[in-house]
């Protein structure tokens, strides 16, 4: 049976459409650092997914190579996932696009060494003639959030996350600063979804008050 992450770790992936606190433990992620506005066409940002997703299938088709991978199972790669910032503030100006700062990730299975995340840049690198130098294996801990279901377009965001923020406001701090981001997980394919019917978790780290 294959190993889907948004079925097995449902409050990670699939939370309600009202905000709840969660702590998320250390994760290791494929990840390309960038730089500006990720609606523009081939701006970096999506140059990034299209270099995520070539080393995710490469190391999910190991299976099929003669390369084997210690404690491999058969998964669904996880879905992709960005963190954001501006320099110089703790929240996103949804109108100053072109000064976001990103890390696009995708989740590795626990199995993904860091020797083996090198043998599938190695192997993509020989097989599709590409410079794969940008991926990098992230290991982030994120530690406790607020998250929320958010639906809808990527530009009304703000509304859910004033909700997120009144929903934490007695009991904790916002804590976004580097290396802690508004972190966005995307559930929906924007080129075959409506704006309207977009599913993307939003996450921001907190902190309890007075610590």
């Amino acid at each position: 049976m294959t190993f889907d992450f948004k079925k097995e770790c449902k409050e990670f992936y699939l939370p309600k459409a009202k905000p709840g606190i969660i702590t998320i433990p250390p994760l290791n992620y494929l990840a390309v650092r960038g730089h500006g506005n990720p609606n523009i066409e081939d701006s970096e940002y999506k140059q990034s997914i299209a270099l995520l997703y070539a080393i995710a299938f490469t190391i999910k088709m190991s299976k099929l190579s003669e390369h084997k991978i210690d404690g491999y199972f058969d998964y669904v790669v996880p879905p992709l996932e960005g963190f954001w910032w501006q320099k110089g503030s703790d929240s996103l100006d949804y109108s100053r696009k072109d000064d976001m700062e990103f890390i696009s990730a995708i989740r590795l299975p626990d199995f993904v060494t860091k020797t083996e995340f090198d043998w599938a840049i190695t192997e993509a690198t020989r097989k599709k003639h590409q410079d794969f130098s940008k991926v990098e294996f992230l290991t982030y801990d994120e530690g406790i959030c607020v998250q929320c279901m958010h639906l809808g377009s990527y530009d009304d965001e703000p509304t859910t996350i004033q909700l997120m923020h009144d929903f934490i406001d007695n009991n904790y701090d916002l804590d976004i600063e580097n290396p802690r981001y508004h972190h966005e997980i995307y559930l929906s394919d924007p080129r075959r979804t409506k704006p309207e019917k977009l599913k993307t978790v939003i996450r921001h780290p907190i902190k309890p008050i007075n610590v």
